[in-house]
């Protein structure tokens, strides 16, 4: 039997953002499913998830994929982290979800996120020079060139990784910010669509590392005129894709209308720097939505509208956001 490498990862308890942690576990291979995936205990007091003196918590494994780092046999695995007597520890969101997408499974919710980020080298976004700042916004959205666009080698080694591990990565472009840059996963049902956000999200942190760089999802990177960083959350039930779906979809943004601030409360810290109805954004004070409208909080897009059915566009999560929770309330919302 060979070895391999299972890097196990999870999200940390801390707050108000989680972060990514991960160690590797290396023991007889190959991983043909969960089954062969052993839980694992971990320093919950490191990782703000547990006291120094009832320090261990455990992770359990329950998605995983092939690791395009490593290769080979080696595999990435997402982990629930349970308490040490097997429960649902506090941090845990994604418990949640799943039980949220199993009530409404009959719903075949599908969401398609749009991860925008931001590469920083030091203090400054990577291309910015050093105190200063770039021409203003308006020629880096989806641009080329060495004078317009800043660490495309990174994104394009992350596209690379995502498609070799499976992930169902659909989309890349430089936003409107330059060293800003965004890509898409979906459409996928709510539990594999988080966890892969979660793993290609640890992948971009990975290669970054390779390059000296960091990758930020802070939604207002830097101050002032410049665009911030959004998980714009494109969501569908079967109903909504189907004809009469314009209808569904409608009655869908009431009701969100209606839970504006619960949703608002669990769609990333720092978003009032963003939401303030500047640089493509709705206050976030307020809910309207739209057909078309990149300043509304849920966009209907055109051909939507034109085709009398498709799906909605939530613009208010920020690019911090946790797709666990975002996932869930938006199921809890619309279809409860």
């Amino acid at each position: 039997m060979s070895k391999i490498r299972a890097e196990y990862i999870w999200m940390d308890g801390h707050i108000p953002t989680q972060k990514l942690r991960s160690k590797t576990k290396v023991f007889n291979g190959p991983v043909n499913n969960l089954a062969d995936l052993p839980d694992w205990g971990f320093d919950g007091s490191s990782t703000m998830q547990a006291v120094g003196n009832d320090s261990d918590c455990m992770l359990k494994p329950v998605y995983y994929i092939p690791d395009p780092i490593r290769g080979g046999d080696d595999v990435l695995v997402i982990c629930e982290v349970m308490n040490a007597d097997g429960t649902v520890h506090t941090s845990n969101t994604r418990a949640h979800l799943r039980a949220v997408a199993e009530k409404h499974a009959s719903e075949e919710a599908w969401f398609g996120i749009e991860q925008e980020y931001t590469l920083f080298q030091g203090r400054s976004p990577l291309g910015w020079p050093e105190g200063g700042y770039p021409a203003p916004q308006g020629p880096f959205y989806c641009g080329v060139g060495a004078d317009e666009v800043f660490g495309r080698d990174i994104v394009e080694e992350h596209l690379d990784l995502c498609i070799e591990a499976g992930i169902e990565i659909s989309g890349i472009n430089a936003e409107v910010m330059p060293g800003q840059w965004e890509y898409q996963i979906g459409p996928i049902g709510p539990l594999e669509s988080a966890d892969q956000m979660w793993l290609s999200r640890w992948i971009l942190y990975r290669i970054s590392e390779d390059y000296g760089v960091s990758a930020t999802l802070h939604p207002k990177p830097v101050k002032g005129d410049w665009n911030g960083a959004g998980a714009h959350t494109n969501f569908s039930t079967k109903a909504m894709r189907e004809e009469g779906g314009m209808k569904v979809i409608e009655d869908a943004c009431e009701k969100l209308s209606k839970k504006h601030h619960e949703h608002i409360a669990v769609y990333g810290a720092h978003n009032e720097e963003r939401l303030t109805g500047l640089h493509e954004t709705c206050s976030i004070k307020e809910f309207r939505y739209g057909i078309s409208d990149r300043g509304a909080s849920v966009r209907i897009p055109m051909q939507t509208a034109k085709d009398g059915f498709g799906y909605l566009e939530d613009r208010r999560p920020s690019a911090n956001m946790d797709p666990y929770e975002v996932c869930a309330i938006l199921i809890e919302t619309t279809c409860d």
